[in-house]
């Protein structure tokens, strides 16, 4: 053999080496989870302990399909949860964000601005789960203007409010906590404009183009609400005192490549930050500790989600050794809604 010919051969089977040791992965997202017509529009997720992931498909961007949330297994099968009811005045419903309360429960925002309506009428929805089955869909707090991110925690149920006053410049949004001893007979009903004593956190989007406000919601290990203002690109925490109060917050990342900042998800193991950039195609890793931001994937708008690409990635949810990236494409500024609908999935790094 000659010495050419031989160092090929040894640089292939380096490479080969390499890859069975846990060498480089290709960071290129691939088709996770393709969706049918009917699940056309993709949202919030969460993992159960079932280990399936649970989506909430609003459907606004072709509503002739009730909007739905679904389920999908390790297989990355889907299989329905529930179809959710209509609101009793606008006849329509549009689930966000979505999370598993202590008792086993599923959490769900009912953001009503997604189909237009804009007069405080989004919702918190529960929908009642027993032996893996939805057996009944309760309202349990009203008011909202858009209602957004859920997330349990201790004794309470998060949600982000994207905005509290949609004239004001700059725009305020919050997030509002309620205990679950107070969902007993009828709902709880919002006073509006931040004037509610649930509002426990209220900060400012000063983004004119984007005016996005409190988004994805998640708690590190140490108790700490992480917050995403999406039109300001950035990452907040916010540590509470003693008395349940806030105590302190601090913008931990701002930028640094991020457009925006829609979904998130905490790694359980690590604690870093996973955060969806509906406005940048892209999906970021933040490190709390530092605020170092490092994006895992971009690729250009309108890519028509073509073999898995990102086509307005709104949410993710982490699942074993991968991203699941929750493509919502959305038509907004100059994005096509267009099929494949579906669930991209990154290697987690």
């Amino acid at each position: 053999m000659k010495t050419g010919t031989m160092w090929i051969v040894c640089l292939v089977l380096i490479a080969v080496w390499i890859a069975g040791c846990g060498g480089p992965v290709s960071m290129e997202p691939k088709i996770g989870v393709l969706l049918p017509e009917a699940y056309n529009t993709p949202d919030g997720m969460v993992l159960g302990r079932d280990n399936f992931i649970y989506v909430s498909c609003p459907n606004v961007n072709d509503d002739s399909y009730p909007a739905k949330i679904i389920k999908i297994s390790s297989q990355n099968k889907i299989s329905e949860v529930v179809t959710l009811p209509l609101h009793p005045e606008t006849g329509k419903v549009a689930p966000l964000g979505i999370d598993f309360g202590p008792d086993g429960h599923l959490y769900v925002a009912d953001n009503q601005s997604m189909c237009g309506f804009s007069e405080h009428q989004s919702r918190l929805l529960r929908v009642v789960m027993r032996e893996g089955r939805a057996i009944a869909v309760q309202v349990l707090v009203t008011g909202f203007l858009q209602s957004n991110a859920v997330s349990c925690h201790g004794d309470s149920v998060y949600v982000t409010e994207t905005s509290l006053d949609l004239d004001a410049s700059p725009m305020p949004s919050g997030v509002y906590r309620f205990r679950y001893s107070e969902f007993r007979g009828e709902p709880v009903q919002l006073q509006p404009g931040g004037a509610d004593p649930h509002l426990i956190v209220k900060f400012y989007t000063s983004n004119e183009a984007w005016r996005v406000g409190a988004n994805g919601m998640g708690f590190d290990k140490e108790g700490n609400l992480l917050v995403c203002n999406f039109g300001d690109a950035s990452l907040l925490k916010f540590r509470f005192g003693p008395d349940g109060n806030v105590k302190s917050h601090e913008v931990v990342a701002k930028g640094q490549g991020m457009e925006s900042t829609d979904g998130l998800k905490v790694c359980p193991k690590t604690g870093m930050v996973y955060i969806a950039d509906f406005v940048g195609n892209s999906v970021h890793k933040v490190d709390p500790s530092t605020g170092q931001v490092t994006t895992l994937w971009k690729n250009e708008n309108n890519s028509g989600g073509v073999g898995g690409l990102l086509d307005r990635p709104s949410e993710v949810c982490l699942r074993d050794d991968k991203i699941y990236v929750a493509n919502i494409d959305l038509p907004l500024e100059g994005n096509e809604y267009d099929a494949p609908h579906m669930i991209s999935v990154l290697p987690l790094r």
